[in-house]
């Protein structure tokens, strides 16, 4: 997806270029030196020098004094060869994925995406472990790996990353949307819609061993109104293509949900298709809701409903971890970028006919 950069951006691109290729060393000229230089004022200097500081590639000396050079071409750590392990192979077309391996890049890591999703390792320990030491990387960031994965990736000698994921109270670096909130006001929204059938469909390690925050929270909701809550509303299912479409059809067989919540886009699109195939319209028959976001879905008519974060949040973060282990320190620390409910135009009232079922 193409993204135009704003002025401060491609300041700050054109400095991280220039530091890289050792044109800039030790310590950044000032402020109205830069902006005289690049021609253009001084606050879109300001505001890329700060975003070149959360990166870890300056470094403040307080005011009035030039901001060091943490990170070179010349001198200091060794650029790392980072590999991204992903979830699934289209992960690597989402916009934060990019813009992560384009920041890593840009300030001098060699960053490769690995050969193999944990969809394909079949989220195994084994199987990841076999695959993981069989590459000669220096680092790993892993998108939304599982309780099991993350503990095996920690004990491991490797700096590790883990990009959303089970990585809750783990001694590991990870980042990740704060979505209990945003989720819980979209739930309610539901309720308070009328709904009482709502399903969850989301993937199994979100539900194995034990629900995540949010899929916690969500069975939460529906018993604090008095609904009753089991599998049904976070139902197992094989995790294909076609054990995606043989869930949809159990459940529109019986009793249908009046409301539909998906933790992935790819989920939601095909759902969209089933229910277009059944000639069930969204919102008049049923209801659809995303934990997550694509920026297509505000093409859709009517808009999807969805959870809205920062994306470059998370790559300022994982940029800053690089940052600091490829200087030899540890970063194990945890973080959350926060989270909104877009309230769409696919979530609508409970059928009339259905209403009180």
């Amino acid at each position: 997806m193409l993204k135009i950069l704003s002025a401060s951006d491609q300041v700050a691109t054109h400095i991280r270029s220039e530091i890289v290729a050792g044109n800039l060393k030790e310590t950044l000229p000032g402020v109205n030196s830069l902006a005289a230089t690049l021609g253009v004022n001084h606050k879109t200097v300001v505001r890329a020098l700060e975003e070149l500081e959360s990166e870890g590639i300056l470094v403040s000396q307080g005011p009035r004094r030039g901001r060091l050079i943490a990170l070179s071409g010349e001198a200091g750590p060794k650029p790392m060869r980072i590999g991204i392990l992903t979830y699934e192979f289209v992960d690597r077309e989402e916009s934060y994925l990019s813009g992560i391996h384009h920041a890593l890049s840009e300030v001098g890591h060699i960053v490769s995406y690995a050969g193999k999703s944990l969809t394909e390792l079949k989220m195994d320990v084994k199987k990841v472990a076999r695959f993981v030491e069989g590459q000669d990387l220096d680092a790993w960031v892993v998108v939304a790996g599982s309780r099991l994965i993350l503990e095996w990736f920690c004990e491991q000698p490797l700096p590790v990353f883990a990009l959303f994921g089970r990585w809750e109270n783990l001694p590991i670096a990870g980042t990740g949307p704060r979505s209990d909130l945003a989720f819980s006001e979209a739930v309610h929204r539901l309720i308070g819609l009328g709904h009482r059938r709502v399903v969850h469909i989301c993937r199994g390690d979100r539900r194995k061993p034990n629900p995540g925050k949010s899929e916690q929270k969500f069975l939460e909701i529906l018993a604090s109104h008095g609904l009753p809550v089991g599998d049904y509303n976070l139902p197992d299912w094989e995790e294909t293509p076609e054990g995606f479409q043989n869930l949809l059809r159990s459940l529109f067989q019986v009793t249908p949900p009046t409301a539909l919540i998906f933790d992935e886009s790819s989920y939601l699109l095909a759902a969209l298709q089933f229910l277009g195939s059944q000639r069930l319209r969204v919102p008049d028959d049923v209801s659809v809701f995303c934990a997550s976001f694509r920026s297509d879905f505000t093409w859709c008519q009517p808009p999807v409903a969805h959870l809205r974060w920062d994306t470059m949040g998370v790559v300022r973060r994982v940029v800053r971890w690089a940052a600091t282990v490829s200087h030899g320190h540890s970063d194990t620390r945890n973080s959350y970028t926060p989270t909104t409910f877009v309230d769409g135009g696919t979530v609508g009232p409970v059928p009339s006919d259905l209403r009180g079922a």
